[in-house]
C-alpha cells in the first residue's frame, strides 16, 4: 500500500507561496488544454478542455455562466478568516496531517488526493442513527460523486453496423475531473472476464487496471462494478421466435457469458403487462439456475463459477488504493416473492454472504486491505420501493447502493426514496449509502420548467449520500436504444455527449446538462460533515462539520466562472488556498484548527 502520509508531507514541501494559485503565477494565463486522442476509428472522447472533437470541428466549450460579480464578497465572521480571490491566509505554525505524520513545521496546506497524487484508501464508518460515512486513510469524510462508465461492457448489438460503447481515454478522465467528480463506477462484464469456463481474460483485466490508474492520475476513485442487465447478451429472442399476444421479443443485454446461461428453453419474450426486461421467462429461468447454483459446464454450479470469477477480479485489482470497492452485482433479479422460484430476498442475502467471504479471501490472499463492498437491493427496488435483502454479514466495510431512479424513470422524486434508502441502510448497522445509479433523460436539463437534476443533487447533499450518475456517454448501438430502433424512431442517447444517431456522429457537449451537473463537490472534509448546501441560482455554497482533528486537511471542488476562484469565508479553518483544477475550475483547500468548522464559498 502506498505511503499516503509521506506523500502528504512531500506535497506540502512543494506547495505554492501564500496567495498564489497552484501551477501558475497570478496574471499568467493557464496552459492550453490538450486535445483528444484518436479512438480506433470511433468518435473521440472529450479532450482535456472538456470539448468533444468532431472530425476536425470543435464545438465551443460549455458556458461557465455570467461574468463574476464583484463587490459581493461578504466580510469574514469576527472569529473566522476571509479569503478573497486568491489572497490566502498564510499557513499556521503546524500545517500537518493527523498525528503520526512526518511533516515539516510551517508547511502550507495542499490538497491530498487531487490530480497526480495517489488517492488514500477508503473505509466505512457505520452509524445507524446519523447514517454511515465513508472516510479516507487520513480520517477525512469523502462524498463519492461521479458517473458510470460503460466502455468495457460487452453489450448485445441490435445493429451489427453500430458500435455499442465508446472507448475510455485519458481525455475522458480529464473531462470527468473537470466536472468536479471524484468517483467512477466502472462497469465490467462477466462474459469478458471469463469467456470460457475457468479461463480468465487477463488482457481484459489489464485494460481495466489501466483505466483505474488513469482515473487515479486525475484524482478519481473507481468502484469496480460486476454489471449485468437481464442476465446477459445471449438471451435475445431467437430468430423468428413468436411471442404471445401483447408480449414483445426480448432484446439481449449484458453480463453473463452464453455458457453460463441456463434458460431451460423458456420463451425469450417480455410480458406486456409489466414491460420489464427482467420479467422475460428466459431471464427468470437463467437467474433461477444461478440462485440454485445449478450445475453448468464441467458439473460446476453457475453461482460457484460467478464467485470464483469475482474473486479473480478482486485479486487482480485489490492492490490499488484508488479502488473504492466492489459492486457485487448490478440490479440482481431477486423477486421470488413476486414471481416465485429460488430468487427470494433471503436467497440474495445468502449470495451476498458468500460474495463478501470470497472478496475478503481474495484480498487477504494478495495482502490487500479490505476494500468497501457495495451491494444493491433487487432490480425492481426503485419501481416497488421494496427489495432490500435481510442482513447477511457482520463485516462493517459494506456500502448500501440502491439505484435512486424515483422521479427519473417514472414515479416521483421526493424525500421518501432517500428516507427509504437510509432506513434500509440502518438495518445493515448503519452502512453508508452511495446510489450507484441515478438520472433521467438529458433533455430535461434543457427544460427551464424541469429542475429534476438540481433537486436530486440537493437531496444527495441533504442526506450526504454518494451518487454516481447514469451515464458518462452512450452509443447509438447500445441496447438501451434498441426499443427506439424497433419503433422506427431515431434514438436519443443519454450521457453528457449529444450524438446524432441518424449519422452516428457526436455533436458535442450537452451544455444544459453540464451546467446542471457541475457544482461544488466535497472531495474530503475534516471530521464529520454536518451540512452541505448549494444554491445554484445565487452560486453560494456552505459546508459545515465537527470533530476535526487540528491540522486535518480539506478539499472542495469549485465550478469557476471565467477561471476565477471564489471568495471564501471560514470559521475553524485556516491556510486556505485555491489550486487549479481541470477545465479552468478550482480546488479550495486548507486545514482545520480543530473541532467545529464552517466554509462558505461564492462568486
Amino acid at each position: 500500500m502506498r505511503s499516503i502520509l509521506l506523500l502528504t508531507c512531500l506535497l506540502a514541501m512543494l506547495a505554492p507561496a501564500p496567495g498564489a494559485e497552484a501551477g501558475r503565477i497570478r496574471g499568467e494565463p493557464a496552459a492550453p488544454a490538450s486535445g483528444a486522442a484518436a479512438q480506433r476509428g470511433r468518435e473521440p472522447a472529450a479532450p482535456a478542455s472538456g470539448v468533444a472533437a468532431q472530425r476536425g470541428r470543435e464545438p465551443a466549450a460549455p458556458a461557465s455562466g455570467v461574468a463574476a460579480q464583484r463587490g459581493r464578497e461578504p466580510a469574514a465572521p469576527a472569529s473566522g478568516v476571509a479569503v478573497q480571490r486568491g489572497r490566502g491566509e498564510p499557513a499556521g505554525p503546524s500545517a500537518c496531517a493527523p498525528p503520526g505524520a512526518r511533516c515539516l513545521p510551517g508547511a502550507p496546506a495542499r490538497a491530498i488526493g487531487v490530480r497526480g497524487v495517489p488517492l488514500p484508501a477508503l473505509r466505512a464508518v457505520p452509524d445507524p442513527v446519523e447514517g454511515g460515512r465513508i472516510v479516507d486513510a487520513l480520517g477525512r469524510e469523502v462524498l463519492l460523486r461521479g458517473v458510470n462508465v460503460n466502455a468495457f461492457v460487452e453489450y448485445w448489438a441490435y445493429d451489427p453496423a453500430l458500435f455499442t460503447t465508446y472507448p475510455f481515454t485519458e481525455a475522458d478522465a480529464e473531462a470527468i475531473a473537470a466536472m468536479g467528480w471524484n468517483a467512477v463506477r466502472l462497469l465490467l462484464s462477466w462474459s469478458r472476464v471469463e469467456p470460457e469456463p475457468g479461463r480468465y481474460d487477463d488482457a481484459y483485466l489489464d485494460d481495466i487496471e489501466a483505466a483505474i490508474e488513469t482515473l487515479e492520475r486525475h484524482g478519481i476513485y473507481t468502484v469496480v462494478d460486476l454489471h449485468q442487465d437481464a442476465w446477459g447478451p445471449s438471451l435475445a429472442a431467437r430468430p423468428g421466435e413468436a411471442c404471445p399476444p401483447g408480449d414483445s421479443p426480448a432484446f439481449g443485454w449484458d453480463g453473463a457469458p452464453a455458457w453460463a446461461t441456463l434458460d431451460g428453453g423458456q420463451p425469450r419474450c417480455v410480458p406486456g403487462v409489466l414491460d420489464q426486461r427482467e420479467t422475460s421467462p428466459a431471464v427468470r429461468a437463467a437467474f433461477d439456475a444461478f440462485w440454485a447454483d445449478a450445475p453448468g459446464p464441467g458439473g460446476v454450479g453457475i453461482r460457484t463459477r460467478y464467485l470464483a470469477m469475482l474473486a479473480h477480479v478482486v485479486a487482480r485489482l485489490a492492490r490499488h488504493d484508488a479502488v473504492a470497492g466492489w459492486d457485487l452485482m448490478n440490479e440482481p433479479n431477486a423477486f421470488g416473492e413476486i414471481f416465485g422460484g429460488p430468487g427470494t430476498l433471503a436467497g440474495l442475502a445468502g449470495f451476498y454472504a458468500e460474495a463478501v467471504a470470497a472478496v475478503r479471501a481474495a484480498e487477504a490472499a494478495v495482502g490487500a486491505p479490505r476494500r468497501l463492498v457495495f451491494f444493491e437491493p433487487s432490480a425492481l427496488w426503485a419501481v416497488f420501493d421494496f427489495g432490500a435483502p435481510p442482513p447477511f454479514t457482520d463485516d462493517d466495510q459494506i456500502v448500501y447502493s440502491p439505484h435512486l431512479y424515483q422521479g427519473g424513470l417514472g414515479g416521483t422524486l421526493s424525500e421518501a426514496a432517500f428516507d427509504l434508502a437510509r432506513a434500509d441502510a440502518a438495518t445493515y448497522g448503519g452502512a453508508p449509502v452511495v446510489t450507484g445509479e441515478w438520472g433521467s433523460g438529458p433533455e430535461r436539463a434543457a427544460d427551464p420548467g424541469d429542475d429534476y437534476f438540481e433537486r436530486h443533487q440537493a437531496l444527495q447533499d441533504r442526506y450526504r449520500f454518494g451518487a454516481l450518475l447514469w451515464t458518462w456517454r452512450e452509443a447509438c448501438g447500445d441496447p438501451h436504444k434498441a426499443g427506439d430502433a424497433r419503433a422506427g424512431r431515431v434514438p436519443e442517447v443519454w450521457g453528457l455527449f449529444d450524438v446524432d444517431c441518424a449519422t452516428n456522429q457526436v455533436r458535442g457537449w450537452r451544455e444544459a446538462l453540464v451546467a446542471a451537473l457541475r457544482r461544488p463537490v466535497v472531495r474530503a472534509a475534516p471530521g464529520a460533515i454536518a451540512e452541505v448546501r448549494w444554491d445554484p441560482a445565487a452560486r453560494r455554497f456552505e459546508l459545515r462539520g465537527a470533530g476535526a482533528p487540528p491540522g486535518a486537511s480539506f478539499a472542495v471542488f469549485w465550478p469557476s466562472r471565467n477561471g476565477q476562484p471564489p471568495w471564501a469565508a471560514a470559521q475553524g479553518l485556516h491556510a486556505i488556498r485555491f489550486e487549479a483544477a481541470p477545465g479552468g475550475q478550482h480546488y479550495v483547500v486548507g486545514l482545520a484548527k480543530g473541532g467545529a468548522w464552517q466554509l462558505r464559498l461564492g462568486d
